[in-house]
């Protein structure tokens, strides 16, 4: 099975649009090239999101904190596609609607691995019925846990080297969402049973 460092990534100029492709290892390293990505929150009745702790052998930022799912749709691959497959290979869950409440640039540089983020990344929003079976991937992910998103937005900044660096941004798209959500449709005949690739990449 090819590793997910193989897999291609789209590469966008800073108003998201495509201009090239790249493998998910080319893209990470320093200095970066800025391509698509997306972070998925899932939120339950109360309001509380799920929280992943990113396994050890991430190659980016392990054993920090991040939002529910992250991942990059593969040139050609819509976003609902895409994110329905990494919630499906990381958590087990799935399928689950999709609506995109912001985009933000940013870029951070891990220390630990000397790895680069460098993403235009779509904020997509899930909402989690309690009842649904979670089964995440040990490779993938470590614990979870579930927050309330103001308390969680105060202790990024108390404790910001605990989280992935990503993750104020997406919960504060969360909370002040640009512009009108757009829900994500996926395209006609995906599926949910398709064949999980598992890996220990974003």
């Amino acid at each position: 099975m090819k590793s997910r460092e193989e897999h291609l990534v789209e590469l966008v100029d800073e108003t998201g649009k495509a201009h090239g492709e790249l493998t998910v290892a080319a893209a990470h390293q320093p200095p970066g090239q800025l391509h698509r990505a997306f972070s998925v929150l899932l939120v339950d009745p109360d309001g509380q999101v799920l929280l992943q702790r990113r396994a050890a052998v991430k190659t980016r930022f392990p054993l920090r904190w991040a939002n529910s799912c992250c991942g990059h749709p593969q040139p050609g691959e819509s976003l609902a596609e895409a994110a329905n497959r990494r919630l499906r290979e990381e958590l087990g869950a799935g399928p689950v609607e999709l609506t995109e409440v912001g985009v933000y640039v940013y870029y951070a540089e891990d220390p630990a691995t000397g790895r680069v983020e460098f993403e235009y990344d779509h904020v997509l929003r899930g909402d989690f019925l309690p009842a649904a079976p979670l089964l995440p991937d040990p490779d993938e992910v470590a614990e979870l846990r579930w927050a309330d998103p103001a308390a969680l937005e105060a202790d990024l900044d108390r404790d910001p080297r605990s989280y992935a660096p990503w993750l104020g941004g997406v919960v504060n798209r969360l909370l002040h969402p640009s512009g009108a959500p757009t829900p994500v449709v996926p395209p006609p005949g995906s599926s949910a049973d398709d064949t999980a690739e598992r890996s220990g990449g974003r």
